[in-house]
C-alpha cells in the first residue's frame, strides 16, 4: 500500500475535514483489504452469504432469506447494493429486482459488522461468522422482537450454504453504557468483560456496512479524553452524527474484567486448549500491565494514523502473538513460550511439512513460513505438530502436562492478582463459582479420580490392539499395567508400559474415559496370579462402556451450583475372584441359604470395585476388600448421598461363574435397602492440671467423660486428635502456667484456621488450631517469616479449598475459613507471654516455591501409598518404591539453583482416599504433612 505521512490530528489547534476523511479512508482501505482475505478463505457459497448480508438487512422481500413480515425493521444506513451484490441476490432467486427508495427513508439498521478471527491467520473453513447488527435504539419491543426472528432465520439460511453464522442486536446506547442483554459473540463469558469485548472489536472488526465507528476519528494519544474529543467533532459538526457510530473508549479497563475473562478463557481451554491459551496469556499480559495497560487496538489505531498498513503486521493474531512474544521473553519464560508457539501454529492450520495445495502459496502460509524461520523450527517439529491427528496416548499426556502447566499457572496469577487488588470482579458471584469448578472438576487430582488426558488435545486415542498384563510393582504389591500392541510374555519387559494402576478397574476406566480401548481394539490379556477370564475381562469392558456412555453429557452451570454427587454407581462385584469352588456347585437350595447369609456370615463378596460418576462429570474409582468390603463400600456410599435430592442410579455386576448373577441382585438389593443419618452434638472440655498431669473432661449433658493424660506430649498428642466437632477447652486459670498453651488455647475460634509461631533463636515454634480447634505444633529452623508461614499458608489455603468444593456452592461462600496468623512473644512485664495479631504473609506468584502436591491412599497391606507431583511431575510408590522421595529429592535438587538444601514443603494434600472424599480434618493433613515432609527433607539431606 502507499505511504504517506502520518496523520497527527491536534484538537486545540482544529482539525480539517479532509484529514478526517483521510482516515476513514484508510481504514476503510484495511478493511476492504481483511475483507478480501475473509472472502479467500471462504468456498464460493459461504462467499455468497456474506456478500448478500448487507443487502438482506437493507430490505424485505418475501423471496429472500430471512423474511418474516413486511413490518420487520429495515434499512441499512448509507447503503446501496452495488452491481456484484445485486447479481448475487439475482442467482439466489430470479425474479428479484432491487427498487432503491426515494426520500430519506427511515433506516433503523445503523450498522453491519463481522467480528473475531475471520480475515486473519486464524480464519478456517470452520471459522464463525459472527455478526453485529447495531441497531435504532428506539425500536419497540415488538420490532426487535421481528428483527431477532429475522436473524434466526438468517443462521438457519447460512447454516444451509455451509456457513456458522451468528446475529448478536447491539444497541449502541446501552452498550456504551456497559448495558447487556446477551451475549455478543459465539465466544463470549457472559457478564465478565465489556472493555476487553470492546477492545476485540476495535481491532478485529470488519464494517460491512451502514455507519463506521467514531472510536477510528480520535486519535490513540487522545484515548483519555475521549468523551471531549467526540463532543467537539459532533458539535463542530466536523462529523455528522448519522454517519457515525459510538461504542465508547478505552481509556481504563476495570481489572475485574481480567479475572472474569481470564477464568472464562481457562475453562473454554477444556475443550479447545490452543485457540483459549493464546488469548489467556494475553488476558496475562494485560493484567500485569495494569493500571497502565495499553490495548492492542490502540496500537492498531496509532498504526493507521501512522500509515503502517502491512496487513501481516496488522493481522489480530500476529498483532496479539508478538505483544504476548515480548511478555515471555522478558520473563524467560521459554516453555511458555514454546507453547504459545505451538498454540499459534496449530491455531493456523498450514501444514509446513506437506507441499502447497496450489502451486503458489497462500499468505497464510508465507507468514506462518517467516514465523516458523524465526523460531528455528525444522520439519521434525513441523511434522509432529502436523500429525496431531494421530496422536495418541504418550504424546496426548505429553502435551497435557503442559497444557495443565499453563492451566494452573493461569488460575494462580489470577487469584493473586485478585488478591492484591482486592478486586470485585464484573463477573457476577454465580458465573464465578461456575468459572471456578469447572475447571476444577476438570484437571484437580485427586484419590480415585480417573484422569482424562485427551483436554481437546488429540481427536482419537483409541489403539488397535493393547495388552494388559499383571505383576508386581517395585514395591511388590500386585499392579496392572497396560501396553501398546499385542506382545508376548517375552516381549513385555522390552516395553515400557502406557499407563500402571495398583488396581485393574480403574484402568479399564481410565481406557474408557479416554478412549484408549474401543469395541474395535483387541486386548490380549495375560493375568499373572489373578482369577481374571478372557470372558470376564469382555464383560467388564461391555459393563463400563454401558454404564457410563462417551462422550459424557455436556455439565450444565446448575450441576455446579451445588456439591457433587453421585449421578451414576456402578459396583463389581469379586472381580476375578470366585467364592464359590468350581469343582463343588452348591445345589440350588444350599445356594439360596448361602446367598440369604453370604453377605455377612460366609463372606460372599471378597472385593467391591466402585465406580461412579458424579454430577460434576468426574468419574471416581474405589476399591472395597479385606475383612468387610460390602459394609465397608455401603457406609461409603450412603456417606456421599446428598441430605436431599435425587438417588443414584445403582448397577451392580458379577461375573463369578457360581451364582454371579443372584450374588449381584443380593448385594443391589442390600444397597437399595439401606439409607438415613447424621447427628452434630455441641460438645465442650474443661483442662486442669494436677502437678504435672492433665485431667479433661468432655462435657456433654447426660454423658461426662474423664480423659487423664500423663503428660505434655500425652496433653499435645490428645488435644490434636480429630474430632469433627466444635469441642472449646476452658483452661483452668492455673493451668499450663509457664507455657504458652493457655494463651494458644484462649484465642481458639470456631470455624477458622489459627496459627501462632514463636521465635527462640534459630528455631520457632508454630501451633495450628484447626476448624475444630485440634491442635498441631512442629519445630521448625527459623530464617525469615516469610519463608516460616509462606509455605504453611499455601498448605492450608489448599486443604480449605479441597474441602469447600465439596458443599453446596453458597454454603461453601459461608464455610469459607480465615486463616489468622499469631505471633507470641514474651511479656515485658514477668516471664509470661502475649500475642499479637499479625497479617498473613504476602504471597506473590514469583516466590520460588516449588508446588508439591501428595495423595495418600489406602493399599491391602494396611499402610499408606504415597504418589507425590513435583510441578506436576509424577513420582508414585508404584514406580520408585523405597527410593520414591530420594527421587522427589533429586528432581527438586535439579531444579533449584545452585543446588541450594533449604527445607522442601508439601503445598497440597489430598486425603480422601484414606478418610472418605471432603471428610478428613485440617489436623490430619498436618499430620501426613509432617511425616511426608520428614521423610523427603532427610532424602534430601542425605543427597
Amino acid at each position: 500500500m502507499t505511504r504517506h505521512q502520518e496523520i497527527r490530528p491536534i484538537l486545540e489547534e482544529g482539525i480539517d475535514r479532509k484529514v478526517l476523511a483521510a482516515l476513514r479512508a484508510r481504514f476503510l482501505t484495511l478493511n476492504a483489504a481483511r475483507l478480501e482475505r475473509t472472502r479467500q478463505s471462504m468456498s464460493s457459497r459461504q462467499q455468497a452469504v456474506l456478500t448478500l448480508l448487507p443487502l438482506l438487512f437493507h430490505v424485505n422481500h418475501p423471496i429472500l432469506p430471512g423474511y418474516v413480515s413486511s413490518a420487520t425493521p429495515a434499512g441499512l444506513a448509507g447503503f446501496e447494493p452495488d452491481t456484484d451484490t445485486l447479481a448475487e441476490a439475482q442467482r439466489l432467486s430470479r425474479s428479484f429486482s432491487y427498487k432503491p427508495v426515494r426520500g430519506k427513508p427511515h433506516q433503523p439498521i445503523l450498522g453491519l459488522f463481522l467480528m473475531g478471527s475471520l480475515g486473519t491467520v486464524a480464519q478456517d473453513d470452520q471459522s464463525d461468522l459472527d455478526v453485529w447488527v447495531c441497531h435504532d435504539s428506539d425500536l419497540p419491543a415488538q420490532q426487535l422482537a421481528e428483527l431477532q426472528r429475522k436473524c434466526d432465520l438468517l443462521m438457519a439460511w447460512a447454516a444451509t450454504q455451509g456457513s456458522e453464522a451468528h446475529f448478536f442486536l447491539i444497541d449502541p446506547v446501552r452498550f456504551t453504557q456497559g448495558e447487556r442483554d446477551a451475549k455478543l459473540t459465539s465466544d463470549d463469558c457472559g457478564t465478565t468483560q465489556h472493555y476487553l469485548l470492546l477492545d476485540e472489536f476495535y481491532r478485529t472488526a470488519i464494517w460491512l456496512g451502514g455507519r463506521t465507528p467514531l472510536w477510528w476519528l480520535v486519535p490513540d494519544y487522545e484515548e483519555h479524553r475521549y468523551g471531549d474529543y467526540v463532543r467537539t467533532l459532533l458539535d463542530k459538526r466536523f462529523v455528522r452524527s448519522d454517519e457515525v457510530l459510538d461504542f465508547g473508549s478505552l481509556a481504563s479497563i476495570p481489572p475485574g474484567e481480567y479475572l472474569g475473562a481470564g477464568l472464562w478463557q481457562l475453562y473454554k481451554a477444556i475443550e479447545s486448549p490452543y485457540k483459549s491459551l493464546f488469548k489467556l496469556l494475553l488476558v496475562e499480559v494485560y493484567a500485569s500491565e495494569h493500571p497502565g495497560v495499553r490495548c492492542l487496538s490502540l496500537d492498531f489505531k496509532q498504526a493507521v494514523y501512522a500509515n503502517r498498513l502491512e496487513l501481516d503486521e496488522l493481522d489480530p493474531y500476529i498483532v496479539a502473538y508478538r505483544r504476548i512474544e515480548r511478555y515471555l521473553t522478558l520473563r524467560a519464560d521459554h516453555e511458555r513460550l514454546a507453547l504459545l508457539r505451538r498454540c499459534l501454529y496449530l491455531k493456523v492450520n498450514k501444514p509446513l511439512s506437506q507441499p502447497p495445495s496450489n502451486r503458489t502459496k497462500s499468505w497464510k502460509r508465507r507468514l506462518l513460513e517467516r514465523l516458523a524461520s524465526d523460531w528455528n523450527w525444522d520439519e521434525r517439529q513441523f511434522a509432529q505438530l502436523d500429525a496431531r491427528c494421530q496422536w495418541k496416548v504418550r504424546r496426548v499426556v505429553e502435551e497435557r502436562r503442559a497444557l495443565v502447566n499453563e492451566l494452573t499457572y493461569g488460575y494462580r496469577f489470577l487469584s493473586e492478582f485478585a488478591r492484591r487488588l482486592q478486586i470485585i470482579s464484573s463477573i457476577n458471584g454465580r458465573d464465578f463459582g461456575v468459572l471456578g469448578r469447572r475447571l476444577h472438576a476438570a484437571i484437580e487430582r485427586k484419590a480415585g479420580k480417573i484422569e482424562t488426558i485427551n483436554l481437546g488435545i488429540a481427536p482419537d486415542l483409541a489403539e488397535h490392539s493393547l495388552t494388559l498384563v499383571q505383576g508386581y510393582d517395585a514395591a511388590d504389591d500386585v499392579s496392572w499395567a497396560l501396553y501398546e500392541g499385542n506382545l508376548t510374555a517375552r516381549q513385555i519387559t522390552n516395553f515400557s508400559p502406557l499407563k500402571r494402576s495398583r488396581e485393574l478397574v480403574p484402568l479399564l476406566a481410565w481406557c474408557h474415559r479416554n478412549g484408549v480401548i474401543d469395541t474395535a481394539t483387541h486386548v490380549a490379556l495375560h493375568p499373572g496370579d489373578s482369577g481374571l477370564t478372557e470372558a470376564e475381562l469382555f464383560a467388564l469392558l461391555t459393563d463400563i462402556r454401558q454404564a457410563f456412555p462417551m462422550p459424557p453429557a455436556a455439565l450444565a452451570d446448575e450441576a455446579l451450583l451445588i456439591a457433587a454427587s453421585p449421578v451414576k454407581v456402578l459396583l463389581l462385584v469379586n472381580v476375578g475372584l470366585d467364592p464359590l469352588s468350581p469343582q463343588q456347585p452348591l445345589s440350588f437350595d444350599e445356594l439360596t441359604e448361602s446367598l440369604r447369609h453370604g453377605v455377612t456370615r460366609d463372606n460372599l463378596v471378597l472385593s467391591i470395585d466402585q465406580l461412579t460418576l458424579n454430577s460434576w462429570s468426574e468419574l471416581i474409582a474405589t476399591r472395597y476388600e479385606g475383612a468387610s468390603p460390602l459394609p465397608d463400600c455401603l457406609r461409603d456410599f450412603l456417606q456421599e448421598l446428598p441430605v436431599r435430592g435425587e438417588r443414584p442410579d445403582l448397577q451392580v455386576r458379577c461375573f463369578s461363574r457360581n451364582a454371579g448373577m443372584a450374588l449381584a441382585r443380593r448385594v443391589e438389593t442390600v444397597f437399595a435397602d439401606a439409607q438415613l443419618m447424621l447427628d452434630d452434638p455441641s460438645e465442650s472440655r474443661y483442662l486442669l492440671q494436677v502437678r504435672q498431669h492433665y485431667h479433661l473432661l468432655d462435657l456433654i449433658a447426660g454423658n461426662v467423660r474423664h480423659t487423664t493424660l500423663g503428660d505434655m506430649p500425652t496433653l499435645l498428642e490428645h488435644l490434636g486428635e480429630a474430632h469433627h466437632s466444635i469441642r472449646p477447652i476452658k483452661v483452668e486459670r492455673h493451668a499450663l502456667e509457664g507455657t504458652d498453651l493457655a494463651l494458644i488455647l484462649g484465642q481458639a475460634r470456631p470455624h477458622c484456621l489459627q496459627v501462632f509461631y514463636r521465635i527462640q533463636g534459630d528455631l520457632a515454634e508454630v501451633t495450628v488450631l484447626d476448624e475444630f480447634n485440634a491442635l498441631w505444633r512442629q519445630q521448625l529452623t527459623y530464617r525469615d517469616e516469610q519463608s516460616l508461614l509462606t509455605p504453611l499458608l499455601r498448605f492450608l489455603q489448599s486443604v480449605s479449598y479441597r474441602r469447600t468444593t465439596q458443599l453446596p456452592f453458597e454454603e461453601s461462600r459461608l464455610a469459607a475459613m480465615d486463616i489468622l496468623f499469631y505471633r507470641i512473644v514474651p511479656s515485658t512485664a514477668d516471664h509470661t507471654y502475649e500475642i499479637e495479631r499479625r497479617p498473613a504473609p504476602r504471597e506473590n506468584v514469583s516466590d520460588p516455591f516449588y508446588d508439591i502436591q501428595a495423595i495418600v491412599e489406602p493399599s491391602e497391606r494396611g499402610r499408606s501409598l504415597v504418589t507425590l507431583y513435583c510441578n506436576h511431575q509424577e513420582f508414585s510408590s508404584l514406580e520408585y518404591g523405597p527410593e520414591l522421595f530420594a527421587a522427589v529429592a533429586h528432581y527438586i535438587l535439579a531444579q533449584r539453583r545452585g543446588g541450594e538444601r533449604y527445607p522442601c514443603y508439601i503445598t497440597d494434600l489430598d486425603l480422601s482416599g484414606l478418610h472418605g472424599t471432603g471428610h478428613a480434618q485440617t489436623v490430619q493433613h498436618l499430620r501426613y504433612k509432617t511425616q511426608l515432609e520428614a521423610s523427603l527433607n532427610q532424602a534430601l539431606s542425605g543427597l
